[in-house]
């Protein structure tokens, strides 16, 4: 009597392939971007925006600087927080957040301030971008993003730094693109703590000197920051940081 035949599995759908492994569903891959956006949409139609000026802090120093005075250690993890939201939800302010700082706290206390919320922010903004995007992005990915995710394993440090370290790059557009371009956690985070501290200083700087500029009804130079004796070391900076992607990409092989 023969034996029955073993069943044999149903085959594969034409379009699967024995490597495709099923992606997220959308919802679970988009919700960061999603939240960020609601916050937008929430901040704005409450006018939060509008106490990210030079305007309101003008109006609101007194009891800013009474809450600083009264309970420093608080008002400093509140001022934190405020600029990690600021920028993990890349509300607009990020510069009047660190000329309140500056203000605030004076201008080394203030920076540091300003350059760890802006550090965490970016950090947080760059996993949402990641989460969302990167596994469909990395799905596609065509020759020319293969050659930019490769450069960025072997010296995203260095490019990311030479970024940071110019002030007329959009800060936002830094945060997202290296996600998407595939570019690890770490050597973002390092590259964006240092490449943003020359900036921040000057800008604390210019905040700690704001009381005078208050008194006289005036509103602060933030231009400064162009200015051949401070945008000329920068670029001699993102130069040397750009040297550094160079040498270290030269001696890797392959």
């Amino acid at each position: 009597m023969p034996c029955p035949e073993a069943p044999t599995s149903a085959p594969p759908p034409p379009d699967a392939s024995p490597d495709a492994a099923p992606g997220r569903p959308a919802w679970q891959r988009l919700w960061p971007i999603g939240l960020i956006l609601a916050v937008l949409a929430l901040a704005y139609a409450l006018g939060l925006h509008r106490l990210l000026s030079f305007e309101a802090l003008a109006a609101h120093r007194a009891s800013l600087g009474g809450f600083v005075a009264a309970q420093p250690l608080a008002a400093a993890l509140a001022y934190l927080a405020a600029y990690v939201a600021v920028v993990a939800f890349s509300l607009p302010g990020g510069a009047v957040m660190t000329l309140a700082g500056g203000f605030l706290f004076g201008p080394w206390l203030g920076a540091g301030l300003a350059v760890a919320g802006a550090t965490i922010g970016a950090c947080l903004l760059f996993l949402a971008a990641r989460h969302a995007l990167a596994e469909v992005l990395e799905r596609r990915a065509g020759p020319l993003l293969g050659r930019v995710r490769e450069e960025l394993r072997r010296g995203g440090f260095w490019y990311l730094l030479s970024l940071r370290l110019l002030p007329v790059v959009p800060f936002w557009l830094v945060n997202l693109a290296p996600a998407l371009a595939g570019m690890a956690l770490s050597p973002y985070a390092a590259a964006t703590f240092l490449g943003i501290i020359p900036a921040t200083v000057v800008y604390a700087g210019i905040g700690a000197g704001l009381g005078q500029v208050f008194e006289a009804g005036g509103r602060p130079d933030l231009s400064v920051v162009f200015s051949p004796g401070i945008l000329l070391p920068l670029l001699g900076l993102a130069a040397l940081s750009l040297l550094g992607a160079w040498w270290r990409r030269r001696q890797q092989p392959g």
